[in-house]
């Protein structure tokens, strides 16, 4: 099982960033996915979640509105866009997969991949 996060960069406030995680060596289409988050000497933070189909997707209060999960079964990609970036969004962003279809709004996982790292500043 492989999970290759990137996509992430420095981008001023109001910014935008789209992370993209490429899988392989599973069936992709037959799990849920999450991202997750680590910011600076804090635990690690459940961001979104989306399940095999892509039908069903879930957020975090803080990001509500402003992030929108998605995947491409046929590539085996999943993605995050990050709109209106704000400071507090600083931190290292995974991609995991979950061990069900169904979304889960834990920060446990059955695969993480390295993290892609996002920093918010002017």
């Amino acid at each position: 099982v492989q999970l290759q996060a990137s996509g992430g960069g420095l981008v001023q406030p109001g910014g935008s960033l789209r992370l993209s995680c490429a899988a392989s060596g599973f069936s992709f289409s037959s799990y849920a996915f999450k991202w997750l988050r680590q910011a600076p000497g804090k635990e690690l933070e459940w961001v979104s979640g989306i399940n095999k189909h892509g039908g069903n997707t879930d957020y975090a209060d803080s990001v509500k509105g402003r992030f929108t999960i998605s995947r491409d079964n046929a590539k085996k990609a999943l993605y995050l866009q990050m709109n209106n970036l704000k400071p507090e969004d600083t931190a290292i962003y995974y991609c995991a997969r979950s061990g069900s279809q169904s979304i889960s709004r834990t920060n446990t996982y059955a695969y993480r991949g390295q993290g892609t790292l996002v920093t918010v500043s002017s």
